[in-house]
């Protein structure tokens, strides 16, 4: 069964959110899309551009969000060390909507059930143009400039990634 284009009235707690933050923001709508590189071509945009904004568990009932371009994928090492942690896990699909409010595919820090803690990869600021990241519903976008996401979500920037 196939996901139907979004409604482009379509409100999200997330659209909500960034609105509220007074960043520039363009959102763009689109149908189903299979792959990174079809999310990137109907945006506009290169596939490094789009962020995968990933829930990471750090202890029992305690989360970040990790914003990761999508050329890249979570060094695990790298993140440990910057969290001092030893040991950090990705919580099964249930859990993810439950300490966030959205379903895999649409989880954004916008507008989370939780404002978890925010690390952004630091290529994402490095790099020239804006970025992609979900806004709370399948085909629903927000595409910002880097650096007014870090600010807006008070986002820490560091190296926690690895080419794909």
């Amino acid at each position: 069964m196939s996901n139907p284009a979004p409604d482009p009235h379509l409100s999200t707690p997330a659209l909500a959110a960034i609105a509220a933050t007074g960043i520039d923001v363009e959102v763009t709508r689109h149908g189903p899309v299979s792959s990174l590189e079809e999310a990137a071509q109907v945006r506009g945009i290169e596939p490094w551009q789009i962020l995968k904004t990933l829930v990471v568990r750090r202890t029992e009932g305690e989360f970040v969000f990790v914003l990761v371009p999508g050329d890249r994928q979570i060094s695990w090492p790298k993140l440990r060390e910057h969290l001092g942690q030893s040991r950090l896990s990705m919580p099964d699909k249930d859990v993810a909507r439950e300490v966030t409010g959205y379903e895999r595919g649409t989880i954004t820090p916008f507008g989370s059930a939780t404002a978890w803690p925010v690390i952004a990869d630091a290529l994402m600021v490095s790099r020239e143009g804006p970025v992609s990241i979900g806004a709370g519903a399948h085909g629903v976008a927000a595409s910002v400039d880097p650096t007014q996401l870090v600010e807006a979500l008070g986002a820490t920037v560091a190296d926690v990634t690895d080419a794909l």
